[in-house]
């Protein structure tokens, strides 16, 4: 369960953000705190996941709050003010929102909330960190380390895992970008797998699971470079 509390001083914002995480599985509003000041008295009796944080406050303006913060959650910035992008990710934040943002726009950011540092990322770190992704018009949870490979079908690509199989509306690079907490290497010009459920190489062909894959001739430098490690 993904706890959040928005911290912003217009109840419209408050009301557009909360229609959206409503939308997705798992996210539960703690409080709606209209100035910093509110939101710092909750921080300090709570345990908050996700923070949604506008910049331009009374009394304590967004980045001031932010910086008093010891521990803080996680931060994507809602504002309506594009110059102070690069203050917000000295200060580590998820993702920075130019109000008024769309929904696929949002989804975005939430979805990086998800993907590990780089340096510390371990197969444990991983479990129960889901992605979610348009379906059918709706949103669908998938944990990214079930991902077996990704197969590019025009400008759709098939994601496989050993239980499912959803098609969205991505390309194939994306797709890849969209899943980067798991080892994930394009073989083939269609395809990209993830590593650890390799189960055998074979001239070239890829066997995973029940699967058998393509190796693109391009593309085989990149798995002489896993099997060498």
């Amino acid at each position: 369960m993904m706890h959040y509390i928005i911290v912003d001083d217009e109840t419209a914002a408050h009301d557009i953000i909360k229609e959206y995480c409503d939308a997705l599985p798992n996210f539960k509003l703690l409080k709606h705190c209209y100035d910093a000041l509110e939101a710092l008295e909750f921080l300090n009796s709570h345990t908050v996941d996700l923070l949604f944080l506008d910049l331009n406050m009374p009394k304590l303006k967004g980045f001031d709050f932010l910086k008093t913060l010891h521990k803080p959650p996680k931060i994507i910035v809602t504002t309506a003010y594009k110059e102070f992008a690069l203050e917000g990710y000295e200060l580590n934040i998820v993702d920075y929102l130019l109000k008024p943002f769309s929904f696929e726009r949002f989804l975005k950011a939430v979805n990086k909330i998800n993907e590990p540092k780089p340096i510390h990322t371990n197969s444990e770190e991983l479990k129960n960190k889901n992605l979610f992704f348009k379906v059918n018009g709706k949103y669908v949870q998938l944990n990214p380390e079930e991902i077996l490979f990704i197969e590019a079908i025009g400008n759709y690509c098939k994601i496989v895992t050993k239980t499912n199989e959803i098609v969205v509306r991505n390309q194939l690079s994306e797709c890849m970008n969209n899943v980067g907490g798991i080892h994930i290497i394009q073989v083939h010009k269609s395809f990209a797998v993830a590593v650890t459920h390799i189960n055998a190489i074979e001239g070239n062909r890829i066997y995973i699971d029940q699967h058998i894959l393509p190796i693109g001739r391009t593309y085989k430098i990149n798995l002489q470079k896993i099997m060498q490690q």
